[in-house]
C-alpha cells in the first residue's frame, strides 16, 4: 500500500504511531561514570524497556523512527534527535537541569536507602521504601514531561524510562 509523502512539518497527529518512536539510545560515555551493578542493571533495563516501547514525537520533525544520544554539556541535559540510521542531526534539544537538581538528589537518597534495605530489612519496609522511591520517580517523569512539553511529546511511560538515563547522567556531577 502506498503512503503518502509527509511534509518535515507535518504534525504528530497526522504520522502513525509507529513512526513516533525512538528505535536506538546512546549515552554519551563521557557523561556516564560506572557506577554500582544496581545502577549499571537500571540504565540497561531502562535503555532495553524505551527502545522497546515508547511514543516519541520531535515537534516539527519529520516522523522517526529516530535514534536519540543524551548527554550532559554544560549543565544541559541534550536530546541529540536523528532519524534511524542518518548521520544529519534532525534535531536538538537541550534542557537545564537545573530544575531535575533535587528531583534527583530525593531520588539518589531513596535509592540508597532501597539498596540498603533489600538487604536485611523485613519486606515491609523494603515495600515502604519502593513505594516512595516510585513516587520520586513519578515526580521527575512528570517534571522532564513538562520541561520537553512545546520541544518533543513523551507519553508517561517514556518519560519515566528518559528520567532514569538522566539519573544516570547525573552521576558524573
Amino acid at each position: 500500500m502506498h503512503t503518502p509523502a509527509r511534509s518535515p512539518s507535518a504534525s504528530a497527529a497526522e504520522a502513525p504511531v509507529a513512526a513516533h518512536r525512538i528505535v536506538k539510545v546512546t549515552l554519551d560515555e563521557r557523561s556516564v561514570v560506572r557506577r554500582s551493578p544496581e545502577v549499571e542493571q537500571e540504565r540497561n533495563i531502562a535503555i532495553f524497556d524505551l527502545v522497546n516501547e515508547n511514543r516519541f514525537a520531535p515537534e516539527g520533525c519529520r516522523p522517526g523512527p529516530y535514534s536519540l544520544h543524551l548527554s550532559v554539556v554544560e549543565n544541559r541535559l541534550v536530546f541529540d534527535i536523528h532519524l534511524d540510521g542518518d548521520s544529519e542531526r534532525l534535531k536538538q534539544v537541550a534542557l537545564s537541569l537545573s530544575p531535575f537538581r533535587t528531583v534527583v538528589k530525593e531520588y539518589f537518597q531513596i535509592c540508597e536507602s532501597y539498596y540498603q534495605a533489600i538487604k536485611s530489612a523485613p519486606p515491609s519496609r523494603i515495600e515502604t521504601i519502593d513505594m516512595a522511591r516510585r513516587g520520586i520517580h513519578d515526580e521527575g517523569s512528570e517534571l522532564l514531561r513538562q520541561r520537553l512539553q512545546g520541544k518533543i511529546e513523551v507519553d508517561f511511560a517514556t518519560a519515566r524510562r528518559l528520567f532514569t538515563l538522566v539519573c544516570v547522567l547525573h552521576l558524573k556531577g
